[in-house]
């Protein structure tokens, strides 16, 4: 048995989920990124790193993986899961809006490098179709690692996102060309041609009628799991649909992603499917790190450095030269060509199917391979410079894409309160997004016109994506005690200067809430009993003014006095938390002193 589990899928399992939960922290501890990691931990791991010695040292099975065969269905797991959460990124609204910089910058810069690519490879003796294939694959740039990296708000991020969304289109016609089109005859071309535009149209009408139904009945069981469930049901299934018929699976992936990115549940499906996501995906890297010949490389390392070289510059000033002729400003171009110039992970997957139809030599994909996976280490360092770069050659680049943001107001939670609030902000022409888990609320709140999104505002991960540090102030309106309690602590510590307005139940619960760190706490209680009083002095003869500046005048009052006994009931924990620290100080002082 001992034997049998350092062979086994065990092993394995233990080297991947080590790599995730061990590893992969302390890289993102050290600020470096996580592709870079499981990529590291792929060349430890693999036969020409600690996997060549399991024949001398046998307890060395515990720490490799033995058959990398046995989890490349996850890796390509990974990869489906990755072309789906672009395709949450691909909606139809926003290609339409970006339409000019997707269809305009985005197709130059990859056909221009492809072609620069391609050209120069032809000059060093590669066939045409050979430089066409690498052209393509090595014009290719990093989602996985630029969108984090830059974001989607930002000026570098837009003329990014711009540019790596053609290039996810075009992920589907070349490999359907890279991996079809070089291993059938024509009239299979053009059977697999008009069966996959049969089974798109398919998946395009199915999703739009069904796809809202099905997640709405999800979103209902208030059940994270069966959520869950459902998303990857519809990535899988859409994956096999595609498949059956030729086409790539990871197209049926991309088109899942972009009919769920019109609904309102595109937020909440991102969120539940990232860590399944984030684990495939880094099985994918690891074997691609466990392709990397140590010996290869120390044997050919001027040629791969070389020719990495080589790609980086040339993409650079395409990408930077295009954004410049189009108007961007110097320091983004600059900023943006860099951060655009490592091939990508996407690049991995063309190299590996042309190899396998035998459109390139296996020993061409491998050198390009590695060639890759080094340009995905080096990806944040080139961010790095790109920055410096850009603050170089323009210095106020910064300061102008931080002064046309305008904060907008979080609202937590849209029954009665939450929608007059949103009322009240929208009367005074400012911008909100408010965020529900009642699903039949938030369809009715989109029906009436209300900018609102669906998902749980108790997940950390919902809470990063709304960016709340550019928020102006956050509104808590559930009434949930305890969630909103807890939702203020974590987010007082997270965003000491965001304004945390609540909503509380009686002036007690204000007071632990002010005690937890927000701006402003409202007791439903104390306001019933103040607009109450108002109508009574109002309806007596009392006069509007006079009335309105007493009301005023009475709550403020009232909110001192809760804050003052959020004060008081704080300090004798902070008291006994002094004299618990004052008494350690002492018992390690008398500790630390010798015996007269």
């Amino acid at each position: 048995m001992h034997g049998e589990f350092g062979t086994s899928g065990f092993s394995d399992a233990l080297v991947i989920l080590g790599a995730a939960g061990i590893v992969i922290p302390a890289f993102a501890r050290l600020r470096i990124s996580p592709v870079i990691g499981f990529i590291l931990v792929g060349m430890i791991v693999g036969p020409s790193g600690l996997g060549g010695l399991t024949h001398e040292f046998s307890w060395l099975n515990y720490l490799t993986i033995s058959n990398r065969e046995a989890i490349d269905p996850f890796a390509e797991f990974g990869i489906i899961l990755l072309l789906f959460a672009i395709g949450l990124e691909l909606s139809f609204r926003r290609l339409v809006a970006m339409r000019k910089m997707v269809f305009g910058i985005g197709a130059a810069e990859l056909i221009l490098s492809a072609a620069l690519i391609g050209g120069a490879l032809a000059l060093f003796g590669h066939t045409a179709s050979s430089a066409a294939v690498l052209g393509f694959a090595l014009a290719m740039s990093s989602t996985a690692l630029v969108l984090p990296i830059a974001g989607t708000t930002s000026p570098v991020g837009k003329a990014a996102l711009a540019m790596l969304l053609f290039e996810d289109l075009a992920l589907v016609p070349l490999l359907f060309v890279f991996g079809t089109a070089a291993a059938a005859a024509a009239s299979g071309l053009i059977e697999v041609a008009w069966k996959g535009a049969i089974v798109i149209g398919g998946l395009l009408l199915i999703g739009r009628l069904f796809l809202p139904a099905l997640f709405a009945q999800a979103a209902r069981t208030k059940s994270p799991e069966i959520f869950l469930a459902v998303s990857l049901l519809v990535v899988i299934l859409a994956s096999i649909a595609t498949g059956a018929v030729g086409l790539s699976p990871i197209l049926g992936a991309l088109i899942a992603g972009v009919l769920i990115a019109e609904t309102e549940y595109h937020s909440e499906v991102e969120v539940v499917t990232a860590p399944f996501r984030g684990l495939a995906l880094g099985i994918f890297l690891i074997t691609i790190g466990m392709r990397i010949d140590f010996r290869l490389l120390t044997s050919i390392w001027p040629q791969l450095l070389l020719a990495l070289v080589g790609i980086l510059v040339v993409k650079a000033l395409v990408t930077g030269g295009l954004l410049r002729l189009s108007g961007s400003r110097v320091g983004v171009a600059a900023e943006t060509g860099l951060l655009m110039a490592s091939p990508s992970e996407t690049t991995l997957i063309l190299l590996g199917a042309a190899a396998a139809t035998g459109a390139i030599a296996q020993s061409t994909a491998t050198f390009w391979q590695a060639a890759t996976a080094i340009g995905l280490t080096i990806t944040p360092l080139l961010a790095m410079l790109g920055r410096l770069a850009a603050r170089r050659v323009d210095p106020h680049a910064l300061e102008a894409a931080e002064g046309g943001a305008e904060g907008r107001t979080i609202v937590f939670g849209f029954g009665r309160v939450g929608r007059m609030v949103a009322d009240m902000l929208e009367e005074h022409g400012r911008p909100y997004l408010a965020v529900d888990s009642d699903i039949d609320n938030v369809m009715s709140a989109r029906e009436a016109g209300y900018s609102i999104l669906f998902g749980d505002v108790a997940r950390t991960e919902l809470i990063e994506k709304l960016n709340l540090g550019s928020s102006s102030a956050l509104v808590l309106t559930m009434d949930d005690p305890v969630l909103v309690a807890r939702l203020t602590r974590r987010l007082r510590s997270s965003f000491p200067e965001l304004a945390i307005i609540a909503r509380a139940r009686d002036t007690d619960h204000a007071a632990k809430l002010y005690e937890a760190g927000v701006t402003d706490a409202v007791p439903e209680t104390l306001e019933a009993s103040l607009q109450l009083s108002e109508a009574v002095l109002v309806d007596i003869g009392v006069a509007m003014g006079p009335v309105i500046a007493s009301i005023h005048e009475k709550r403020s009052e009232l909110r001192s006095e809760i804050m003052a006994q959020a004060e008081m009931e704080a300090e004798p924990r902070l008291g006994r938390r002094r004299a618990r620290d004052s008494r350690q100080s002492v018992a390690g002082s008398n500790r630390s002193t010798p015996a007269a």
